[in-house]
C-alpha cells in the first residue's frame, strides 16, 4: 500500500509542487533600560536626598542613607534602572520636588 502525501496546493497527483508553509515569529527586542543618576551638589541637605530615595525609589532608610553617602563622596550614583517611560517620570518627579523645595539637586537618566 502506497500513501500519497497531500501537498499545500491541494493537488495530490502532482509531486512537483511541494510547498511548505512555515510560520515565523519576528524576534522582539527587549526595550532598552535607562539608569537614573543622582548628582552631588554642595547645597541640597543630605536628609532631603534620603527622603527622595525613600519616596521615589522605594528604598529603606538604610539603603537610601548608603546611596546618599555614595553621591556625597563620589559625586554621582545610580539610584535605579528602569524602562524609558518610568525613568523619565521618576527624573521629573525628583526634579519637581527639588525645585518646589528650592534645592539644586540634579537627577538625570542615561541609556544603560
Amino acid at each position: 500500500m502506497h500513501i500519497q502525501p497531500i501537498l499545500a496546493s491541494g493537488n495530490s497527483d502532482d509531486d512537483t509542487d511541494a510547498s511548505v508553509v512555515v510560520e515565523t515569529r519576528p524576534k522582539t527586542k527587549k526595550p532598552p533600560l535607562y539608569k537614573i543618576l543622582l548628582l552631588n551638589d554642595d547645597y541640597t541637605p543630605m536628609e532631603f536626598v534620603v527622603h527622595v530615595l525613600e519616596r521615589f525609589f522605594s528604598m529603606t532608610h538604610a539603603q537610601a542613607f548608603e546611596i546618599m553617602l555614595t553621591v556625597h563622596k563620589k559625586g554621582v550614583a545610580v539610584v535605579g534602572v528602569f524602562s524609558h517611560e518610568i525613568a523619565e517620570t521618576k527624573v521629573s518627579q525628583v526634579m519637581d520636588l527639588a525645585r518646589r523645595n528650592q534645592h539644586p539637586l540634579q537627577c538625570t537618566m542615561e541609556k544603560e
